[in-house]
């Protein structure tokens, strides 16, 4: 099992690094800082200069679409990538800036394995040349959408379309207002097995009857814009063949996109580790308080040798996971996922929060990254699966070892 840098990521590595530090995460604040003028869900005109200047940067330099790993992209597997996605979580802007910012690159996968010919030149194609975005509707207010099987959205086919009728909220980067396209978990049956009730079908964002209903905050921020909307498909009507695969297949194309997207977000998440460990320990040498610098104070040497000891722990955890991707058996690799979901957001946030307090009031307000940082890793334990769930799927691969035979419910 080699985890390890290879001699052909170790370029690109540096690439990306050296871009992020030196020409990326210096504009972060600044582009953050136009999102309260004028209308929040249009972009100013210096944020559309900072962030198509930068992409295209990134495409004249060959660093783009690196989620690619399957198909014609770079040629890097997923542990190279999880790598790149590490240093991606150290900037605001990174992830979109090379291409490969959720929900994007799942949806782009999407469309590469399951979508036609004509979704691939329609979607597919502006979506690589980062022309326009995407959002992914899966989660329902008036379910526990954490079981899937809950997912209630009416997909009801009439002659040669489909139409849709329910709600779905948290809809990441639906409010975008480059957003041209949904693809949507709907219930196209009530009496097939379980998990063959459901499909995915795709969405123009701008069909009639899709009304946004509203924004929805994290701790009271609406990520503008970007956004998390809450949306209401009132008799939207859909051509038939804009449903992926066929009906019933919506669990099958749900897992091929989850899989890696969950890699993704879990590196990130860990280079918002080393950020907030950074930031920690810039602070705790650099103040005084009592007389001593604060990393002489309390318990901070030990807060600090802690943070280092568990994101590495998490680092490699993420990267076996990531192997185990790469050797093509997405049944096993599975449970090494689901722990990586659990472990890697806990241990950022758990640094994070460390941080914040090293910082004081200043860690909780807008003058240092932490709290929308914080903000973020808070979520990101519900996204894509509460923790729960997770656990639940480590634990019953754990013990279908010892119930050889039985079903584990």
């Amino acid at each position: 099992m080699d985890l390890g840098q290879t001699a052909r990521l170790k370029p690109v590595l540096a690439a990306v690094k050296a871009m992020i530090a030196e020409e990326i995460a210096p504009l972060d604040d600044e582009f953050l800082s136009q999102v309260d003028i004028g209308d929040r869900w249009q972009f100013t005109p210096r944020q559309a200069e900072i962030l198509e200047g930068l992409k295209a940067k990134a495409r004249e330099r060959g660093l783009w679409n690196f989620w690619d790993t399957f198909r014609d992209g770079p040629s890097l597997n997923t542990v190279e990538y999880a790598y790149l996605a590490e240093e991606m979580g150290k900037s605001h802007l990174a992830a979109e800036v090379f291409n490969c910012n959720a929900p994007d690159t799942g949806n782009m996968e999407v469309f590469a394995r399951y979508g036609t010919d004509a979704m691939k030149t329609r979607w597919l194609k502006p979506l690589m040349a980062g022309e326009i975005r995407s959002a992914y509707l899966m989660t329902e207010p008036d379910v526990a959408s954490s079981d899937a099987t809950n997912i209630a959205m009416s997909c009801v086919r009439d002659g040669d379309d489909y139409v849709l009728n329910g709600q779905k909220w948290w809809a990441t980067g639906a409010g975008d207002p480059r957003c041209a396209v949904h693809i949507v978990m709907v219930r196209t049956s009530d009496d097939a097995p379980k998990h063959q009730r459901h499909s995915m079908i795709v969405v123009p964002a701008d069909t009639p009857g899709i009304v946004k209903l509203r924004a929805m905050e994290v701790y009271g921020h609406d990520d503008a814009p970007h956004g998390h909307m809450h949306f209401r498909y009132d008799n939207v009507r859909v051509p038939a063949d804009h449903l992926l695969l066929g009906e019933g297949r919506g669990f099958e194309i749900a897992q091929g996109r989850l899989g890696p997207g969950r890699i993704h977000h879990c590196m990130r998440a860990i280079g918002q580790a080393e950020k907030a460990l950074a930031l920690m320990c810039e602070r705790s040498v650099s103040r005084a308080a009592f007389g001593k610098p604060l990393a002489e104070l309390g318990e901070n040497y030990d807060l600090i040798a802690t943070a280092r000891m568990e994101i590495e722990q998490a680092r490699l955890l993420c990267l076996k996971a990531a192997w185990m991707m790469d050797q093509g058996d997405k049944r096993a690799a599975a449970p090494w996922i689901s722990q990586i979901k659990v472990v890697a957001p806990a241990v950022a946030l758990k640094i994070t929060d460390m941080a914040v307090q090293m910082f004081g009031a200043a860690g909780v307000s807008q003058d240092t990254p932490l709290a929308r940082q914080w903000t973020h890793l808070r979520t990101l334990r519900l996204a894509d699966g509460p923790d729960a769930v997770h656990r639940r799927q480590v634990a019953r691969a754990e013990l279908a070892r010892y119930t050889a035979g039985q079903k584990i419910s």
